[in-house]
């Protein structure tokens, strides 16, 4: 079986990344329902909300993942909040998870880290991790200024772990997923895709902006510093861009952003995948036509092993 599937109990492989303040209820129960996993953010660090959003979820009984940015929660108040709540499925980022793993699988909990280079992958293995979101430098947010594609990431951990690997970064539909899988990976996780969703919380003009942008639209920032990020172009960012370093205070504005339009207030997070996205469509819609598409390729590509053809 799907260890992904096995892990997380949703009817697909499909998750959906943890963006702050977005990842809630509203979303993640929409790519529950649609047969994803959604998952609830804590990044945001709102402890109380998001603890809220949690029982939310919980109420509604679907399959759904809690996100841990390690470097980003000021005490252990959402961690023993986790471990007390029945979630059983957590990934883990933004820091080493060797403290967190005990507690979090003593609680009954599958554990995940998300990792942008082999080395990290490598030490949350040995760390006793159940597996790996492998984050490529495609993705949008937050990011390791030593750019390393999805690509090169999923075959080089696949070339010395054999633990479950969930792709992101660059995916957005079936083909990105076809190819995650030709390369070891038993899932992906989409953000930039799912947050120009019809059910995400976002106000209109960011969603617009993901679907108007090119492959070439979004430019990574604050590569000497941190935190590091990737974003869409705008006159912010390419002023941001062009000066090699980003104030203190950049995302300060990042909920005017996202709820009430405003482009400039803040660098917009995005990835790469908003190249090969053109339209505003429900959770469902993407789920059903990125299955659709994963099978219609791996298809033909077995069909092609069957008949030891290149086509």
């Amino acid at each position: 079986m799907n260890r992904v599937l096995a892990h997380t109990g949703a009817r697909y492989p499909i998750v959906q990344a943890p963006m702050g303040w977005i990842a809630r209820t509203q979303l993640a129960s929409a790519v529950s329902r649609a047969g994803g996993l959604g998952i609830i953010e804590t990044s945001s660090g709102e402890t109380e909300a998001c603890q809220a959003e949690i029982n939310k979820m919980q109420a509604l009984n679907l399959p759904f993942g809690v996100n841990l940015p390690i470097r980003f929660l000021r005490d252990d108040a959402m961690l023993k909040f986790v471990c007390n709540s029945g979630v059983k499925f957590v990934t883990t980022s933004a820091g080493s998870p060797a403290k967190f793993i005990a507690p979090l699988k003593g609680a009954g909990i599958t554990v995940y880290h998300a990792v942008p280079t082999v080395e990290t992958a490598l030490k949350c293995v040995e760390a006793g991790v159940d597996g790996l979101v492998v984050e490529g430098a495609e993705g949008g947010g937050f990011k390791n200024p030593e750019e390393v594609s999805t690509l090169v990431l999923l075959q080089g951990i696949r070339a010395r772990s054999d633990v479950p690997m969930i792709a992101a970064g660059g995916i957005c539909d079936g083909r990105g997923m076809a190819a995650a899988f030709a390369l070891g990976a038993e899932g992906i996780q989409m953000g930039t895709r799912f947050v120009s969703c019809s059910e995400s919380p976002v106000h209109a003009n960011y969603k617009n902006a993901i679907v108007d942008a090119k492959e070439t639209g979004t430019l990574v920032l604050n590569k000497k510093s941190t935190p590091c990020i990737r974003a869409l172009k705008s006159e912010r960012t390419r002023a941001i861009y062009d000066e090699g370093l980003m104030a203190p205070d950049a995302l300060k504005g990042i909920r005017d952003v996202y709820f009430h339009g405003d482009m400039e207030a803040a660098p917009a997070l995005a990835g790469q995948s908003a190249g090969l996205i053109d339209e505003v469509k429900p959770a469902r819609q993407i789920i059903e036509e990125t299955v659709a598409q994963f099978f219609a390729i791996t298809g033909r590509l077995g069909g092609l092993a069957s008949a030891k053809a290149f086509g």
